[in-house]
């Protein structure tokens, strides 16, 4: 077993192999984890949000979501969660991104796109390999007119969810440094990785 505590606005990355667990644990509550997941063998399968929102029929993830590729394979399932309800649509934060919705002055803040890229070159990727991202414990609910919330996250301290890899895969992790609006309940703070032998 690998245990790892990954503070507040810090980037995190393993290969998670077939069969393995990973336990993401909120520790302090309220706190988004940006997640993104790559075929270990051929990082050009990644995840993908429009596959699995259409293989599950719905854009909140919880127990029993497997989360599918672009080419509409499996790789890694919802095994366990304590939250109920996980963001597909909200996106990870970026300095473009924050300097558009907060002002220029958050300009220099760091964000979610900043871990991906600085964590995923560890493993040859880049900018074109960002897709579009979950976003554990972060609490984005859709209005009927289709607009977006992002609102105070209805987990709390020590709420876990646990995923079970159906491949080797690459997991890369960015604990959202966000401080601009309430996903973080505007102070970040650390969450755990736990990754665990297969069943």
């Amino acid at each position: 077993m690998t245990h790892v505590t990954v503070p507040a606005r810090a980037a995190w990355s393993a290969v998670v192999r077939t069969g393995e667990t990973l336990t993401v644990t909120d520790l302090h509550g309220n706190q988004a984890v940006d997640f993104l997941v790559y075929d270990a063998g051929d990082t050009s399968v990644r995840y993908s949000a429009p596959d699995t929102v259409q293989a599950q029929g719905g854009i909140f993830l919880t127990t029993g979501s497997v989360l599918m590729s672009n080419e509409h394979t499996p790789l890694m399932t919802v095994t366990a969660d304590e939250v109920g309800r996980h963001d597909t649509v909200g996106g990870a934060c970026s300095k473009e991104s924050n300097t558009l919705r907060y002002g220029h002055h958050t300009w220099s803040q760091h964000a979610c796109v900043e871990n991906f890229l600085a964590e995923g070159a560890r493993y040859g990727l880049g900018k074109r390999d960002l897709v579009s991202n979950i976003n554990w414990y972060m609490n984005v609910p859709v209005e009927k007119d289709g607009t977006l919330g992002i609102v105070d996250g209805i987990s709390a301290p020590g709420l876990r969810l646990t995923l079970r890899a159906e491949r080797d895969v690459i997991v890369l992790v960015s604990n959202c440094p966000q401080i601009n609006n309430p996903c973080n309940g505007f102070e970040p703070t650390a969450v755990a990785m736990t990754i665990g032998a297969p069943a």
